[in-house]
């Protein structure tokens, strides 16, 4: 069984602030964050969008992993989680999935 299926992500918030988390399923937590349903941080900072995705890795690599994002000053957050690994997903690369979960998601406020 594979087990590095979790994620580490930055969100960009509606006040510009970055929020990061873990997940093994991006789509959903992305869907639950602009729903309301995410973090207390999110809800009030909706709509979020990713700016940032980590490699796939273990639960534990990627809880601490965030746990070292989260220390640093948010300037440094991106090139932090870029040098996690040999390869980074770019907001650029999930923009068509964000994009229609807004429109859902907006529109049931």
């Amino acid at each position: 069984m594979n087990e590095k299926k979790w994620v580490v992500y930055l969100l960009r918030c509606s006040d510009n602030s970055l929020y990061c988390g873990v997940s093994n399923n991006l789509k959903n937590r992305l869907t639950e964050h602009n729903s309301g349903k995410g973090a207390k941080y999110t809800r009030s900072r909706r709509p979020v969008e990713v700016v940032g995705v980590s490699p796939e890795m273990t639960k534990s690599e990627a809880l601490q992993l965030e746990r070292r994002i989260k220390t640093l000053p948010a300037d440094k957050k991106l090139s932090k989680l870029s040098r996690a690994g040999d390869r980074m997903t770019i907001a650029t690369d999930l923009k068509a999935m964000t994009k229609p979960l807004r429109q859902i998601t907006c529109g049931k406020n």
